[in-house]
């Protein structure tokens, strides 16, 4: 899953960004607004954290812009206007949730996710197929009934097979959403993460249509 990130407070924009990164996120993050709000049209999110006391916009406009050229994308209200009315015009005005600081990072993330899951039209946070079985709330994965253990690509490529798994992902796609702009990719990297998912899991878990990309197989029994 890849996060857009817009908050001006570096102690606050560092913590998330590194914070979720540990949790198998991608992030990327702009302490600038309008810079900020530009990246929506140049990678692949599946959701936003945006804080609305920028300093050269007002995150407010930039979320009423988003749903005035229907961008779709969860979007995830951080900020410092805890009053009612505060909340209620962010919400009001296309927001999916809104979060007050100061915060927990695990909240952060369990939102995320929940707005990720429902934008997806998944209600439970469980990811079965055949014996094989993800967990996006504690970002786990079980295979007949044992802890399987991921890396953290790992994990978020299987995530993302598994969320959508009659759509073909091109290799492009994929490195959009494990690897964000600041990150150095292998020229095989996409290979080696299937080639040791298909070794844990099953040779014929994940099919690759040549030319096309990756999709998900024969499910584990």
């Amino acid at each position: 899953m890849r996060i857009l990130i817009i908050e001006d407070d570096p102690l606050i924009g560092d913590g998330l960004y590194h914070g979720l990164s540990k949790l198998s996120f991608t992030a990327d993050w702009f302490q600038n607004g309008k810079l900020g709000a530009d990246a929506l049209n140049s990678a692949s999110y599946d959701a936003v954290v945006l804080d609305l006391g920028l300093p050269d916009c007002d995150g407010m406009v930039i979320l009423q812009t988003w749903r005035q050229t229907n961008h779709d994308i969860p979007v995830l209200i951080l900020t410092a206007r805890d009053a009612l009315p505060d909340r209620l015009a962010g919400l009001n005005s296309g927001a999916d949730d809104y979060l007050c600081k100061p915060f927990a990072l695990d909240e952060v993330a369990a939102r995320l996710v929940a707005l990720i899951r429902r934008s997806k039209g998944r209600a439970a946070a469980d990811i079965r197929c055949g014996a094989l079985t993800l967990d996006t709330a504690a970002k786990t994965a079980t295979l007949r009934g044992q802890s399987l253990p991921l890396t953290r690509h790992e994990y978020m490529l299987l995530e993302m097979l598994l969320l959508q798994p009659n759509f073909i992902h091109s290799r492009a796609q994929i490195e959009d959403k494990l690897y964000g702009w600041e990150q150095e990719i292998e020229s095989n990297a996409i290979e080696v993460h299937v080639y040791n998912l298909r070794k844990k899991i099953g040779k014929d878990f994940i099919r690759n249509h040549r030319n096309l990309g990756y999709q998900i197989g024969i499910a584990p029994e």
